[in-house]
């Protein structure tokens, strides 16, 4: 029996994550790292209130064996560049390198359609250094997960997303070959994904939206 650690469960693609993990058989524990207290009641679950900004006062509980990390925000709700950088970037290197001192297993990670360290686009770029950050360390087991339009019920509006989507959704049948990948997906067909990419030995560590959908 394994224990996972899952950063950004409240997010569309972390709800679904964690609903999953409760269910799935190979997981007896599943650490939740949040920055509030959640009402999650289940005896699977440890909720640990973590201070994002001082990520090394929690290197004793980031130890399980499969690390899920879901974080991600918009530059809506981080409009400062810096805390958008940090959020998108810093968080999820910091916690990487925590894990991999602590000997976890797999990292699986949420990125996006089409990122690039060398994008102009922060949201892009951000996400490109990230995973070549969790290249270079080198983790047992790693799987970078690079959604298209993420379908599901979010709790905060994205008007602009919503319209990208429906478009989209109705081009689906046209989008083939390497536009297959931006063809809409649901954020519970990720998480699903996720928990197999832990739990099975695949060949590839990269897996466009597309393929997202043929893991599960």
């Amino acid at each position: 029996m394994k224990t996972a650690l899952l950063f950004g469960a409240s997010g569309l693609v972390g709800s679904h994550l964690l609903n999953q993990l409760i269910k799935d058989t190979n997981y007896s524990k599943i650490k939740l790292f949040v920055r509030s207290v959640t009402e999650i009641i289940d005896p699977k679950v440890e909720i640990i209130k973590t201070d994002f900004n001082n990520l090394q006062n929690h290197k004793e509980d980031v130890k399980g064996d499969d690390c899920f990390f879901c974080i991600g925000t918009t530059k809506q709700n981080s409009s400062d560049k810096d805390e958008y950088r940090r959020v998108e970037l810093d968080i999820p290197e910091e916690i990487a390198k925590i894990a991999k001192s602590n000997l976890v297993n797999s990292f699986i990670f949420v990125s996006a359609l089409y990122a690039n360290p060398k994008s102009s686009g922060d949201y892009v770029r951000f996400k490109g250094l990230a995973e070549e950050e969790l290249k270079r360390l080198d983790f047992p087991k790693l799987a970078i997960m690079r959604p298209s339009f993420l379908m599901g019920d979010r709790k905060e509006k994205r008007v602009g997303e919503k319209i990208g989507i429906f478009v989209f959704k109705l081009l689906s049948p046209l989008l083939l070959g390497p536009f297959k990948k931006m063809r809409p997906i649901h954020s519970e067909t990720v998480a699903k994904a996720m928990i197999r990419a832990a739990n099975e030995n695949l060949e590839k560590n990269i897996f466009e939206s597309n393929e997202i959908t043929e893991l599960f």
